[in-house]
């Protein structure tokens, strides 16, 4: 199994418990595609550097995990997809 990190961006008109539903959903995603949840770190509001659709600000997420290579095709899948979701990226750390 390899150890990934989940950064993911959610719109700022969300109220904080949507978005925090929304990474339990990201979580059991991940779980039913066979990766184990390490840690989830929520860390709120904050600015964004640079526009991002019009938008200056949204709720930021990072979650740990570990997973096969090919468990997170569905969840990246998905993010792609979600209207709630202004920006996401798997990242391998070393």
């Amino acid at each position: 199994m390899r150890a990934y990190e989940l950064m993911t961006i959610f719109r700022p008109e969300m109220a904080e418990t949507e978005v925090r539903n929304e990474v339990t959903t990201i979580e059991a995603a991940l779980a039913a595609g066979g990766a184990e949840v390490k840690e989830t770190d929520f860390w709120g509001k904050r600015r964004f550097a640079y526009e991002i659709e019009h938008l200056n600000e949204g709720y930021y997420a990072l979650v740990t995990f570990e997973a096969e290579a090919g468990a997170i095709d569905d969840v990246d899948r998905a993010l792609s997809l979600s209207d709630n979701v202004l920006r996401h990226k798997f990242i391998r750390p070393e």
